[in-house]
């Protein structure tokens, strides 16, 4: 996966990423449970900021927003990290096993001129 350019670096200095997961069926409480559980807080533990996340029922659906500070490079170095520790590797069960499709979104910060030219 490839990040925006520089030209789309956060302003915030916060890389931001939309993830969105569709879970068996039958199993999206199972897997909220389990990433309640498991996964955000060693997300959290290992520098992410969870921004929020949603379960859309109808379609066993899990969206959530991963954040971390500075840009894409510090964001994949983490998320290779985080993939790589040992306490990923440890999860038993892995909650991924109820993942069916994954489709992640690098979001890009945008600016509101009128509230910028207010500020000034």
């Amino acid at each position: 996966m490839t990040g925006p350019g520089p030209e789309c670096r956060s302003l915030a200095g916060v890389a931001t990423q939309l993830r969105d997961y569709r879970i068996a069926a039958g199993q999206l409480e199972r897997f909220v449970e389990e990433w309640r559980a498991q996964l955000a807080p060693l997300r959290r533990a290992l520098g992410f900021t969870i921004d929020g996340a949603w379960t859309v029922a109808d379609d066993s659906r899990f969206i959530w927003l991963l954040s971390h500070a500075g840009g894409w490079d510090e964001f994949r170095a983490a998320d290779a990290r985080y993939f790589a520790s040992p306490q990923r590797a440890a999860l038993d069960p892995d909650p991924a096993r109820l993942i069916e499709a994954q489709h992640n979104l690098l979001l890009v910060e945008l600016v509101d001129p009128a509230a910028d030219h207010a500020q000034s």
